[in-house]
């Protein structure tokens, strides 16, 4: 098992938890100018036709993740979809070099992208608390950007794919839990809500 390929594909299959569909495209547009090689049946990614669908699929996901309430509603819908972009993502990348079974492929791409899906749909919420709204576009472009330059990068740079990656979630992670407990700290020192006042008719004592 060669090493590097392993990195690349978990590297490649990893940006799909914070996009599914970006680095799809990315390997799409790379094996339809030669850049890599897919074998079948993946070579179905660089069909023009694939390629417009991922185009679609891409610019929805980028618009409705920047908005607050549709961005989490967006992270739900994705539960299923990012894990299995990110095992076909794997599974495609492999083909070329087949030095895994594909069972474990699909596994280790599902993993990938499973788990920064969880971090970033665990994440979103907090950051919409603590913003109001106001961080989410720009935290969903910086995602954006790190899942298009790691799925490039794992292409051609494999160690420096991950290298970015790690770099991008370890802080993410830290500054989330930060956040999580500045937002539980401020529930626990806010005063509690007034007594509902008595039921019933008022009596005037003479």
């Amino acid at each position: 098992m060669d090493i590097t390929q392993l990195i690349g594909g978990l590297a490649l299959s990893a940006p799909a938890g914070l996009n599914a569909y970006l680095p799809l495209l990315v390997l799409s547009l790379a094996a339809k100018f030669g850049a890599i090689h897919l074998s079948s049946p993946y070579t179905i990614l660089t069909d023009w036709w694939a390629i417009g669908v991922l185009l679609v699929l891409v610019t929805i996901e980028l618009m409705v993740d920047k908005i607050p309430g549709l961005d989490h509603i967006n992270d739900i819908i994705n539960t299923l979809i990012r894990p299995a972009a990110g095992a076909l993502l794997y599974m495609s990348h492999d083909s070329a070099y087949n030095y895994v079974n594909p069972i474990v492929a699909l596994g280790l791409g599902t993993v990938a992208a499973g788990g920064v899906h969880v971090l970033k749909a665990t994440s979103r919420p907090v950051v919409t608390l603590s913003t109001a709204g106001l961080g989410n576009p720009l935290v969903s472009l910086a995602e954006d950007f790190v899942a298009a330059l790691t799925a490039l990068l794992a292409l051609f740079v494999p160690l420096l794919a991950l290298l970015l990656l790690i770099i991008f979630l370890l802080p993410a992670f830290w500054l989330v839990n930060r956040l999580r407990k500045r937002l539980a700290q401020r529930r626990a020192n806010r005063p509690p809500d007034p007594p509902p006042p008595p039921e019933g008719p008022i009596q005037l004592s003479r």
